[in-house]
């Protein structure tokens, strides 16, 4: 498989616009209401496949109907998920997201099964056979703060495999056993506030340099409405957002590494595949979910979008 990405897998139910909570019994009337495969790991590769990424996805569900919904919906993407483990007397994770007008998305959670993975679970040759592994929420995936699991992505990027993460909490709690993580991949893509967390530094100018001297050999940042920050060895540079209509925020960090990774695969530089990565990220604020607006793409047209956008922005 050219991709595999582990870690968090969750149900989002999402409804909008949600300007706020009935009182008592009574009821709003909205335009939309979707049900998607999300997380930073299965999130990241139904945006894959979308794309026409072979991937492969790996982590923990329950034994529920979350988990055959969850499971059915990747498949039909073109996902393949024999690395997806299920757990009796586990509840699949699941989130309710209600998109307020202006696209953002406060949520109400439950980790779920997520919270079980360990490397016992995990298929060892999908792992080392991959071009490239995602690791999506190490944040939250206690069970790979593991020795063992650090030696396996050694051996793997020994055998020329890249390695990418990305978090999903911004909680401070957390960010330590994520930082763990930073000497065993070769990019890092946090959110600005994950960042700054992580460091403690005041700028994400500075932060994305401290990440960079504990073992990344790139630190993607993302900004939000700002673009995001690109820091290697070789220097810094911003790339900026897409001005779109902005619909849902859902699942915009993980449509950015989606970009980023099919990038890679295609064998783009580390700029050209964050130009990628903000193109996808742009599609999905355009719509509700984690998905949105991906259907019928491919790395090609997000490319040549990209170029025409670039024309426009400097006036050719």
């Amino acid at each position: 498989m050219t991709v595999v990405t582990l870690g968090v897998h969750i149900v989002d139910v999402l409804a909008r616009p949600v300007e706020s909570i009935p009182q008592g019994q009574d009821t709003h009337l909205l335009e939309e209401i979707r049900i998607t495969a999300a997380g930073a790991a299965a999130g990241t590769a139904v945006d894959l496949a979308k794309l026409g990424v072979p991937v492969a996805s790996a982590g923990a569900v329950g034994e529920d109907e979350l988990g055959d919904f969850l499971l059915m919906i990747m498949r039909r993407h073109g996902v393949d998920v024999r690395g997806i483990v299920r757990r009796a007397g586990e509840q699949t994770a699941a989130s309710i997201l209600p998109i307020r007008p202006d696209g953002g998305r406060p949520s109400f959670h439950v980790p779920g099964a997520n919270l079980t993975y360990s490397p016992a679970d995990l298929d060892q040759d999908l792992l080392t056979g991959a071009r490239v592994v995602h690791l999506g929420g190490m944040d939250v995936t206690w069970g790979l703060h593991d020795p063992a699991f650090f030696e396996l992505l050694r051996a793997a990027r020994q055998g020329g495999t890249i390695v990418t993460m990305d978090l999903l909490s911004n909680m401070p709690d957390l960010m330590p056993g994520a930082r763990a993580f930073l000497p065993h991949v070769d990019y890092f893509l946090p959110n600005e506030e994950q960042a700054l967390m992580i460091t403690g530094a005041s700028g994400v100018e500075e932060a994305a340099a401290r990440l960079l001297a504990e073992g990344p050999s790139g630190v993607l940042v993302t900004l939000g409405g700002e673009g995001s920050l690109v820091a290697t060895a070789t220097g810094t540079v911003r790339i900026p957002a897409r001005e779109v209509p902005v619909v849902d925020t859902t699942g915009c960090g993980d449509a950015y590494c989606a970009g980023f990774i099919a990038g890679l695969v295609e064998g783009r530089d580390v700029t050209a595949c964050a130009r990628l990565g903000t193109a996808v990220a742009a599609r999905v604020a355009g719509g509700l979910g984690s998905d949105a607006g991906l259907d019928g793409l491919s790395v090609e047209r997000l490319e040549r979008e990209d170029g025409e956008a670039l024309h426009a922005t400097e006036g050719i």
